[in-house]
């Protein structure tokens, strides 16, 4: 339950960063926080990551929802691991609800976090790769961690 929980503080976060960008910024507008290395732009990501498949909107729910309700049922019922284990699950869905979110409710994704040297990203982002980095290293160095059922 905890980490339920958790994956919902990372969405509530991630939410709360979007609306706050999305209501006192222009599409494209920016600003730089700490020259020149980070700015906020506001960019309305119309695909997968870095833009990719653009207007893929209903694959990209569609997929996103599967891949949720699947990690749901790992943290909820179907995975006896670490809590490590299971906090780059928490990691992976409460950033991927955060990003289905807005697929859902505005046709695109809200992305703000631009370092100018990569593509313009959000905290959902940040929760997948870093919920991703983590499985990761875990099915690659500690095989025998993972047990579902």
């Amino acid at each position: 339950m905890v980490f339920i929980i958790f994956s919902a503080i990372v969405v509530l976060l991630d939410q709360i960063t979007k609306f706050i960008v999305k209501t006192r910024m222009n599409p494209y507008e920016s600003f730089p926080v700490i020259n020149p290395i980070l700015y906020i732009t506001y960019v309305k990501n119309r695909g997968a990551a870095f833009s990719l498949l653009e207007g893929n909107i209903p694959f990209f729910a569609i997929v996103s929802l599967i891949v949720n309700l699947f990690i749901l049922f790992l943290l909820v019922k179907g995975i006896k691991s670490s809590k490590i284990t299971k906090f780059s699950l928490a990691l992976i869905l409460g950033g991927s609800i955060g990003n289905f979110l807005d697929r859902i409710r505005l046709g695109y994704v809200v992305d703000f976090i631009d370092l100018r040297v990569w593509p313009v990203f959000n905290v959902a982002d940040i929760a997948v790769v870093f919920g991703v980095l983590i499985l990761s290293y875990i099915l690659i160095f500690e095989k025998d961690e993972i047990k579902i059922f």
